[in-house]
């Protein structure tokens, strides 16, 4: 690391990226706080025109500066999208400055804004990481997941509301099948025509088997039981016309 006189404003110290220029004084706007330099490379050269590193700085079409060199104290200033500093180019004296354009408190980072085409090619591929950006990052992580929760809790709302509809269709289909049953109970002991079905008389008639059921008796045929069993006792043939119109003792 470079020696930094203690009169200099700053200081190179530990960033979020590796290392970094800090201020040890405040640093008024306006001010050009280091000038970022190194060899002069001309472009129009193939030998200058091939060396390629991330300290490049280019003046004009023709002149890039080369700030590689640990004598550039510049090169530790990091990139920043809302930097608090502004490289001031002079192509004509082949110079560039860092300038403040806004006040700089000590212990802040001093910064700048690197430019489109450096970014696209060394930032934007691995994620800029100067304070707007986490900041941004940090707001697009905190509304994802806010995001994710509203998504849960309204996928449990509908959770909720279906079991709750489940349940209670379940509560319905039971009380239509107690309701049945119970009107599946009553028929079964209806009377029908004054007289009642299961365990009573059919008209007047009917004699119970041992089991316990009915039995019908037909009109003018007496029922008894016999040995445990109900059984049937034969009517009495009907006597003949003859018979019957015959005086008793006279012959037919």
């Amino acid at each position: 690391m470079p020696a930094i006189s203690p009169n200099k404003p700053y200081r190179v110290g530990r960033s979020k990226t590796g290392l970094g220029l800090f201020a040890t004084k405040p640093i008024k706007k306006g001010t050009k706080i280091v000038r970022y330099f190194g060899p002069l490379l001309d472009c129009r050269k193939k030998k200058d025109d091939a060396i390629e590193n991330k300290y490049l700085f280019q003046l004009n079409n023709r002149w890039t500066i080369d700030g590689s060199v640990r004598e550039n104290i510049a090169r530790y200033i990091n990139h920043a999208c809302r930097p608090n500093a502004e490289s001031d180019v002079r192509p004509r004296k082949r110079k560039v400055y860092i300038r403040a354009i806004k006040k700089i408190e000590p212990g802040e980072e001093i910064n700048y804004d690197y430019g489109t085409d450096y970014f696209k090619e060394y930032l934007k591929p691995i994620g800029c990481k100067c304070d707007a950006c986490e900041k941004k990052r940090k707001k697009k992580r905190a509304e994802a997941r806010a995001e994710r929760l509203r998504l849960k809790e309204k996928a449990e709302r509908k959770a909720k509301k279906k079991a709750e509809k489940l349940a209670k269709e379940r509560a319905e289909l039971r009380a239509k099948a107690k309701q049945k049953a119970k009107l599946n109970g009553k028929a079964n002991g209806v009377h029908l025509n004054g007289n009642s079905l299961n365990g009573n008389s059919l008209n007047g008639h009917g004699a119970t088997s041992a089991t316990g059921k009915v039995l019908a008796a037909k009109p003018g045929i007496p029922v008894r039981a016999r040995g445990g069993q109900v059984v049937e006792i034969s009517a009495p043939a009907p006597a003949t016309i003859a018979n019957a119109a015959s005086p008793a003792g006279l012959p037919n």
